[in-house]
């Protein structure tokens, strides 16, 4: 099998079961599910973290089939270009996809600072007592077509790597950003189910919708596969383009959530864990 059909595979079960998980767990929320999230969101952050500090960035400075070592200006424009693509792109999704942002007041924190306020699901079930589920199930939808529009830069990150891995499948770069990226579709795919299912979406079909908005992950796969193969020069460009994408996940999503869903030490620990975890499985 070629590794494009190994990418397109291992990118379709990072995005479909990452939100899939996600709608899963929306559909189940408890109360003391903040935690647990929150851990899990912080653990992804660091193990990206490593990743993109100890092997991309490193990579796009000599990427595979280089004679010479890239200019520090290409790799640094790349890292910038890559984090302020996902910047802009999450403005626009946030403008057009947060159904709480237009109307704040008491019963709409200004601030998400807990699990139930991060996925709107502290008082969406008061829109739906208030006769509002056709509104809720609207920005749902929404919702899931924001989440497939983010999801084809971060497929691009896991084609990039791959195409820097030189043919690995399993225990490169690119398999563990997949791995990673499906973790952090978890609280994503919680974004989308819990106004589906407030909006008077069967559990079962919000699941599969929500899933379904992780499949774009692969057409972004496959485009930044296709890049990193034409000359090493495109290699290098996407591979810190990708790193500067997923410094913008990992920075202003990942850590940021994991920090607001628990005010506490433990985040911090468990985004070491991850790091030091991401650097041995790098170096294994």
């Amino acid at each position: 099998m070629s590794i494009v059909w190994w990418v397109v595979i291992i990118t379709a079960l990072a995005g479909i079961c990452g939100t899939g998980v996600g709608g899963v767990v929306g559909a189940i929320l408890k109360s003391d599910s903040a935690k647990i999230v929150s851990l899990l969101v912080a653990f992804a952050g660091g193990i990206m973290l490593a990743v993109v500090m100890f092997d991309l960035i490193p990579e796009a400075f000599m990427p595979e089939g280089a004679a010479s070592e890239m200019p520090l200006l290409l790799v640094v424009c790349g890292v910038a270009l890559g984090y302020g693509a996902i910047y802009i792109l999450n403005i626009v999704i946030d403008n057009h996809a947060n159904p709480e942002v237009a109307h704040i007041d008491a019963d709409h924190p200004l601030t998400a600072d807990d699990l139930d306020e991060l996925i709107h699901a502290d008082h969406l079930k008061k829109h739906a007592d208030a006769g509002e589920k056709q509104d809720l199930f609207i920005a749902g939808i929404v919702m899931a077509c924001a989440i497939g529009l983010h999801n084809i830069p971060e497929g691009m990150v896991i084609g990039a790597s791959y195409a820097g891995d030189g043919g690995a499948i399993v225990g490169g770069a690119g398999f563990i950003i997949a791995i990673v990226i499906g973790l952090h579709n978890i609280p994503e795919g919680m974004s989308v189910s819990v106004p589906l299912i407030a909006g008077g979406m069967s559990k079962g079909r919000a699941i599969f919708v929500t899933a379904m908005s992780g499949a774009t992950t692969v057409i972004g796969a496959v485009i930044g596969l296709w890049i990193g193969l034409i000359s090493p020069i495109w290699l290098s460009l996407s591979l810190s383009f990708a790193g500067g994408a997923m410094l913008y996940v990992v920075l202003g999503e990942l850590l940021p959530e994991a920090f607001l869903m628990w005010k506490s030490k433990a985040p911090g620990a468990m985004t070491l864990v991850g790091i030091l975890l991401g650097l041995v499985l790098i170096h294994i």
